[in-house]
Parts: C-alpha cells; sequence; structure tokens
C-alpha cells in the first residue's frame, strides 16, 4: 500500500483536504447529535411539515440537506445560520485528528499546494486553522455554499473550485477524505482519492466506490509524503 500511495502523491500537484476526518473531529466537544437536535428545533419554531424520522437524525448536515429539499429558502437559510455558529463553537472544543497536522506540513514541504474542502462551514474551517496555527499552510478554504446544500459533496463543485483556485488540473490533484461523499465527489470531479477510513467499516464501501487508495492512518500519509521529499 505505501508504495501504492508514494507514486500516487509522486503524481499529483496539489493535496485537498476534507475537514471533519482528516483534519479534525469538529463536533468532539459539541455532539453532531446535539446540535442535529437543535436544529430540528430550529425547523419547528418555522413551523416547517417534518417527517417524524428527523427528530432522531444524528447528523446536522443531513437535517440541512433536508431543509435544502423543502425549496424554502427562509426555512433553509434560518438552518444555515443555526448551523454555522453550532460550528464555530465547535471548533473550539474539535478534538486534533491525530497525524493531520503533519500531512498538512509535509504536504507543504513537498512542495504541494494544500487546500480544505468541506461540507462545513468556511467560517469555521478558517476559525480552527487559525487557532490551531496552520493558516498559513491551507489555502484556499472552500467550505459549504450557503443555504445551498445541494452543492455540499457529492457535488463535485467545490472540489473543481479548489483546483481552479490553485490553478491545478483535476486529473493532477487528490482529495483525501473520511467519507462516501468525498470519494464520490472526487470521481465526479476527476480527482483522484484517498479513503481515510477512521473506521475499519469504511475500508471495503470506500474501495467499492473507487478510492484510489485506501488508509487507515493519517499517519501512512504524512510518512509517504515525507519519503517523496526525501527521495
Amino acid at each position: 500500500m505505501s508504495a501504492v500511495l508514494g507514486r500516487l502523491l509522486a503524481e499529483v500537484d496539489a493535496v485537498l483536504l476534507d475537514f471533519d476526518g482528516p483534519v479534525c473531529s469538529i463536533f468532539a466537544g459539541y455532539p453532531a447529535p446535539k446540535i442535529a437536535a437543535e436544529l430540528v428545533v430550529v425547523l419547528q419554531q418555522m413551523s416547517a411539515s417534518m417527517p417524524p424520522a428527523l427528530t432522531d437524525e444524528q447528523d446536522p448536515l443531513e437535517v440541512l440537506r433536508w431543509a435544502g429539499s423543502t425549496g424554502n429558502q427562509a426555512t433553509t437559510q434560518a438552518v444555515e445560520d443555526a448551523l454555522c455558529a453550532a460550528e464555530l463553537r465547535a471548533v473550539e472544543s474539535a478534538a486534533p485528528t491525530r497525524y493531520g497536522r503533519e500531512v498538512i506540513v509535509a504536504a507543504r514541504q513537498a512542495g504541494l499546494p494544500v487546500a480544505v474542502v468541506s461540507n462545513n462551514s468556511a467560517g469555521a474551517v478558517t476559525a480552527y486553522l487559525a487557532r490551531h496555527r496552520l493558516a498559513a499552510y491551507v489555502s484556499p478554504v472552500i467550505g459549504r455554499a450557503y443555504a445551498d446544500p445541494m452543492r455540499m459533496k457529492p457535488n463535485p463543485e467545490p472540489i473543481l473550485r479548489a483546483t481552479q483556485l490553485l490553478g491545478i488540473s483535476p486529473a493532477r490533484s487528490v482529495l483525501v477524505g473520511d467519507s462516501l461523499s468525498d470519494i464520490e465527489g472526487s470521481r465526479a470531479a476527476g480527482v483522484r482519492s484517498v479513503g481515510y477510513a477512521n473506521r475499519p467499516t469504511k475500508a471495503d464501501p470506500f474501495r467499492g466506490a473507487g478510492a484510489d487508495v485506501v488508509i487507515d492512518s493519517m499517519g501512512q500519509l504524512a510518512e509517504a509524503l515525507i519519503a517523496n521529499t526525501d527521495s
């Protein structure tokens, strides 16, 4: 696997990182299910007619997706604003992913620009990077399109926007992500992908979705970047 990963990195000119997973666990101190429940309350305050199952939703992004599916822009904006505020609060207690920082630094030392492409808000990502002294290493930061959840990954748009801003061909870029939406979005964008299987059950689905490489530690990626720099 290390040889395959090394060859992939030798063939790309930029590293794109998903945020929640490869860089940190954004909801480590402010749990996602709690935020999802708070967003459901926002929907109730907006008198939205919700399916009963939504009250049990654990993922705040899925609550936002549902709000967007209603076609009611005021409702979608209310949920979006509440989620942005919650994410800014969450980054204060976010847990850095082991070796996530080393990957960012090693990529830059290897001469590769690093961008973040996230379904979280750009404001939250930027706040985390500044808080952890990583802002100087990462540009651009592409976050969730405001109140337009259909443009989140697996939609390839944010991935392609990152490559355009970097001035690098999608085929010469690699996205590292820990969800199927990252792998599927990468394929749709024509970008290589590394599946970060931070849970063992993710590995086979990532391979099935077409990930170029699957890793179970960001340390593997950091080591490969350092090896490519030294070679």
